[in-house]
């Protein structure tokens, strides 16, 4: 009997699985294995060990529903897949593809280790994205750096088939494996984080497209509403697979269905970035020359800032969202960012890493890109835009609910009234307790702003 491995990673499920259904050609015994790898230790979070305990709970429930088991290692992860190997008596290794350096490192690293030990390496694309990167590229270029663009070729790409789950999968004996981590091991999780794994991403996969997805397009900014899919956990662990999000999306069509594979998109576009330029992660994709201010200049506002307290009610909702559930609505990620970055301009990497520490989506293509694309360093088209947090809440929460939801200070000022309440009464501004003034002025910092981008 041959005997394959199957190195999991962020593709924590059985559905849609093309290294897994590879791994089992021919009637192969098979080794499902994930490595908590001790090289990703400054990636991890409480929120996402949280998250990622869920995960593998479910697919090892999933695989052993199947007649399989997933088995669990720690350590220098090519030095744990070769044991294991080694102990099944494999003769290769199946593993999705990644666009970050490190994954591309362990790639290279994984499969030298292997191919010394007689064996082989089988690297499967389009398991984390839709459509994989560099499969599209400009005529002068090893990537797309405009979307539009990139989008009009991604778009034209037929996605490949959706693969079902395995009815059986058998596991050989005599490999052991360390026990499953439990959610309740980590400290420090926000106490709002939803539930991880595959059976809960396909629920709300499922949910999302019968009562969520027709409105989509013109609610998807609407913060009170609530409106996005809640899916980018799910997309970043892979406990959902993107290229059946767009088949099952597209089938269901109209104008909701198309927006949300445009955000699909939008995943694979920063992926195709950060592999070509993987210095991005921490440089500037395009540089401005800026002379941020100092994380010890700015130590007063960059702690305003995290706590959900800079005296601007949207962008403090949005703060806090983030520290309770661990995830925060789409449009406030740009409008928390673009107050950092260019209204108290402060390094955007400051920003990048605090939400790192607490997205259970924190995703490196998507965060860091993200982050670059509101401090105008990264793609964006419109470098020195800066998004105005009182105009932009009055747009999408006219009403104020998404901020009386968050910032509790605020719940008995009425209607639209409570995104400046510098403005209100002596006696109304005393019901709002100790909730503070402004750190900044918008037009002070505007124009601070301005002059250091030599806009003045």
């Amino acid at each position: 009997m041959y005997v394959s491995v199957v190195l999991f990673t962020a593709d924590l499920r059985l559905h849609d699985h093309p290294p897994l259904r590879a791994a089992l050609d021919g009637g192969r015994q098979v080794v499902p294995l994930f490595v908590r790898d001790r090289g990703t230790d400054g990636f991890a979070a409480p929120n996402r060990l949280a998250f990622l305990a869920d995960c593998l709970r479910d697919l090892d429930a999933g695989l052993r529903a199947r007649g399989g088991r997933l088995v669990v290692r720690s350590g220098d992860i090519v030095e744990e897949v070769c044991a294991v190997a080694a102990e099944a008596d494999a003769d290769e290794v199946h593993m999705a593809a990644d666009a970050s350096g490190y994954a591309r490192l362990r790639e290279r690293r994984l499969r030298r280790a292997l191919e010394a030990g007689g064996r082989r390496l089988h690297v499967h694309e389009n398991v984390t994205t839709a459509v994989a990167p560099g499969t599209v590229t400009p005529a002068s270029s090893d990537h797309f750096a405009v979307f539009t663009p990139y989008f009009r070729q991604w778009s034209g790409q037929p996605p490949r088939d959706v693969l079902r789950a395995p009815r059986a999968i058998g596991v050989p004996p005599g490999v052991g494996s360390e026990e499953l981590p439990s959610r309740a091991a980590s400290a420090g999780v926000s106490p709002g984080l939803a539930e991880g794994g595959e059976t809960a991403g396909r629920k709300r996969l499922a949910a999302w497209l019968r009562s969520g997805a027709a409105g989509y397009a013109d609610r998807h900014d609407d913060l009170a509403g609530d409106a996005t899919s809640r899916l980018s956990p799910h997309l970043h662990f892979g406990t959902l697979s993107p290229v059946e999000l767009v088949r099952r999306a597209r089938r269901a069509g109209g104008p909701g269905a198309e927006a949300f594979v445009r955000q699909i998109a939008w995943r694979d576009f920063h992926r195709q970035v950060l592999a070509a330029r993987p210095g991005a992660a921490g440089a500037d994709y395009r540089t401005r020359h800026d002379r941020w201010r100092s994380e010890r200049t700015a130590r007063d506002d960059i702690e305003a800032w995290r706590e959900g307290r800079t005296g601007y009610p949207v962008v403090d909702a949005g703060m806090r969202q983030l520290r309770h559930e661990g995830w925060m609505h789409n449009r406030a990620r740009l409008l928390t960012a673009s107050f950092l970055a260019k209204t108290l301009y402060v390094d955007w990497r400051v920003g990048a890493r605090h939400f790192l520490e607490l997205l259970v989506d924190g995703d490196l293509a998507n965060n860091q890109l993200n982050w670059q694309w509101v401090a105008g360093t990264g793609t964006d088209t419109r470098p020195n835009r800066v998004l105005n947090p009182v105009t932009q809440a009055r747009r999408h929460d006219p009403d104020g609910v998404y901020v009386r939801r968050w910032v509790p200070e605020l719940a008995d000022i009425p209607g639209g009234a409570v995104h400046e309440p510098w403005k209100l009464t002596e006696a109304d501004r005393a019901r709002t307790g100790a909730y503070p003034d402004p750190v900044v002025g918008l037009a002070d910092g505007l124009a601070r702003f301005r002059r250091a981008r030599g806009r003045d």
